[in-house]
């Protein structure tokens, strides 16, 4: 297999949900679009004040295109049977920055470990075929600094080569905060630094 980075990745842009019954316990899994910890948190605590009578809250998350940040988490299930089987789904579906959690309702019935891989795996599962996949750029984030002047014309480069600003401070001086898209990079910095008065940092 080859190592190189690969210029686009997959991944969902809007949260969805879906329910798998099996011998009276429910899973109903969502799924988010997630960049950073700070969002699983966020909609782990929305859940678990939502569906507070659930004995379960199990999930798993992959943030960032070379997938190596990534969680899976029982939450008291048998190890192994419920976070792993969601994080299977999301690498099936070659998806990053998502988050899956699904919420279980006990129906009185043991379902045993297979039965658990499964009923986690079948939820995430039909989560992640309700909703759209798309294809994003891997952007390389860079640092620009330039006089105000410059502004205009930094930015038209920027929009032509479908660059993403994450960050933009403007006094005398400005710095922009930039994803510039991998297939798009020697592009880009080649007219950036034909302006010779700015600084162009990689981040």
């Amino acid at each position: 297999m080859s190592s190189k980075q690969p210029d686009y990745y997959f991944t969902i842009e809007q949260s969805t949900t879906a329910e798998y019954k099996d011998r009276g316990s429910k899973f109903i899994a969502y799924a988010y679009p997630v960049t950073d910890v700070d969002n699983v948190k966020k909609h782990l605590q929305k859940l678990k004040k939502e569906h507070t009578k659930a004995v379960h809250h199990c999930y798993a998350y992959v943030i960032g295109n070379d997938r190596n940040n990534f969680r899976v988490n029982d939450d008291g299930e048998p190890s192994g049977s419920a976070g792993k089987p969601i994080y299977n789904q999301i690498l099936s579906k070659q998806l990053c920055n998502v988050l899956v959690v699904v919420v279980r309702y006990f129906g009185g019935t043991l379902l045993g470990v297979p039965g658990l891989i499964n009923a986690y795996k079948m939820a995430t599962m039909l989560a992640l075929q309700t909703v759209p996949v798309v294809q994003k750029p891997v952007e390389i984030i860079y640092n620009i600094h330039c006089d105000y002047t410059k502004v205009n014309d930094v930015m038209t480069i920027l929009k032509q080569c479908n660059a993403n600003i994450i960050k933009q401070e403007q006094q005398l001086f400005c710095n922009i905060l930039v994803g510039i898209p991998k297939v798009r990079l020697l592009e880009a910095l080649f007219k950036l630094e034909q302006m010779h008065t700015i600084e162009i940092k990689k981040v």
